[in-house]
């Protein structure tokens, strides 16, 4: 039988579908939806328009002269009293942004107490950063006049690296946050040089299955089938690398894995446009809704992780989206028993670390914030996902579609076959050929795919 597609669009089919009414010099903000309501409340009145002078002098004294100086008093407690005073809701992005780096509790709960007035709401015990900007997303507060130059400075007088990541595109600056860990700026194959970021590898040492003695039949790999040769990036060597520029099958591809979301991706990084060099993908330090953003240092443009898509630089003028080959997910014993042939990644890259983000970190929902999420599934239930030829996105719960296929149950959605792969799922058309597939958790799939449609069973 035919399993049918589940055709509720969550968010889609409650969202009010007009504007709130703004009175003059207020901002149209479009309404939330009920359930943000019933979760945040109703959103302040924002203003339009340019911000006044003294407010901007304010908030360069409060919020970029204070990390300059590495310090905080008398003149910065007066201009934030002055930002606050202005009651314009869209100045809590500046202090989101600021409050991702302040380590000091009475400074925590002064910035985000002034937050808070901004919003005329009392943030209670979500009175921190992710408290605060999970209502800025879910109510979708407007960005502030100049926004990213002021993010600019705020970044860049901490991690200089950020100074080619920070310009304009087209990505939400408002989404973007600090991971917590800097910037990886190596040139390409050099990454056995050590560095404080999350080191990636470029053109990893490998080994047979035979001599992989280190993995158990039950551990986690990421496979991927690239013209008859066959390779797995074990979940452990890739939560500490988070990513991989490879060649497989004589083609070359960039691996990103976000442990936040539970996505390990392949990108065809060969066969663009003539005068575009090889994209070589790096972590760059920096988060959007709890998915890492990646960049490429070869030509600086940054990328939409999920979708492969460039946002800024040179690669986002030349409208470079990379092609996805499809990751399968599975357990070691079960891609070997089915690749016999294939080669895996050495040891060693693991740096000598044994640990898994996936079954413990994030076991209360996402630790970043993401505002309001999509209720069809639980934040990190498994998703198979892929966009149609018609441009549709599709999830596919990962647990009913195994058991449907596994019952020799056919799932099909236009030109997408889903079929079984080595104790895993992958996307193929109706010829077998590979359409790039990947798994990852539904929270992930539905932030950046809003519209999505989802395959229940």
């Amino acid at each position: 039988m035919v399993r049918k597609l589940h055709h509720s669009l969550g968010l889609a089919a409650f969202a009010v579908a007009l504007s709130l009414l703004a009175a003059p010099g207020q901002a149209q903000v479009a309404a939330p939806s009920d359930r943000v309501l019933a979760q945040y409340g109703p959103p302040p009145a924002v203003p339009s328009g340019p911000l006044d002078p003294d407010v901007q002098t304010a908030v360069r004294m409060a919020f970029v002269n204070s990390l300059t100086a590495g310090n905080w008093g008398r003149d910065q407690d007066v201009a934030l009293d002055q930002v606050v005073a202005a009651q314009d809701p869209r100045l809590a992005w500046i202090i989101s942004d600021v409050l991702r780096f302040v380590r000091s509790r009475e400074l925590n709960d002064r910035l985000a107490t002034a937050a808070g007035h901004l919003l005329g709401k009392d943030l209670g015990a979500q009175n921190d950063w992710g408290g605060l900007t999970d209502h800025l997303i879910a109510w979708n507060i407007p960005a502030p006049p100049d926004y990213l130059a002021t993010k600019r400075a705020i970044f860049t007088t901490l991690v200089p690296g950020w100074d080619t990541i920070l310009v304009d595109g087209d990505i939400d600056w408002r989404h973007v946050s600090w991971g917590g860990v800097l910037i990886d700026d190596r040139p390409y194959d050099t990454t056995d040089e050590p560095c404080n970021c999350i080191p990636a590898a470029d053109n990893p040492e490998v080994t047979s299955a035979a001599d992989a003695t280190w993995l158990k039949d039950d551990d986690i790999v990421f496979g991927i089938e690239i013209n008859g040769a066959s390779r797995a990036y074990p979940r452990r060597i890739m939560e500490v690398r988070e990513m991989v520029n490879d060649t497989l099958g004589g083609r070359d591809l960039g691996i990103p894995y976000c442990t936040l979301c539970g996505a390990a991706q392949a990108y065809f990084t060969d066969g663009l446009p003539t005068g575009i060099d090889r994209p070589v993908l790096r972590t760059s330090g920096l988060l959007i809704r709890s998915n890492k953003v990646m960049y490429d240092i070869t030509s600086g443009s940054v990328f939409d992780t999920f979708k492969g898509t460039a946002v800024t630089g040179p690669l986002a003028q030349r409208g470079i989206t990379l092609p996805q080959a499809s990751v399968i997910t599975t357990r070691w014993g079960d891609w070997k028993a089915e690749h016999p042939a294939t080669t895996v990644l050495a040891e060693h890259l693991a740096l000598g670390r044994d640990f898994d983000f996936r079954n413990n970190r994030d076991a209360e929902g996402p630790i970043f914030p993401v505002g309001d999420v999509d209720p069809r599934l639980p934040v990190h239930e498994d998703i198979i996902g892929i966009v149609t030829a018609s441009g549709t996105p599709v999830a596919f719960q990962r647990s009913q579609a195994l058991l449907a296929l596994r019952a020799g149950e056919t799932i099909e959605v236009e030109n997408v076959h889903l079929r079984l792969s080595a104790g895993g799922i992958k996307a193929v058309d109706k010829n077998g050929a590979d359409l790039g597939s990947h798994q990852a958790f539904w929270f992930a799939w539905s932030q950046f795919y809003p519209n999505t449609k989802l395959w229940t069973g």
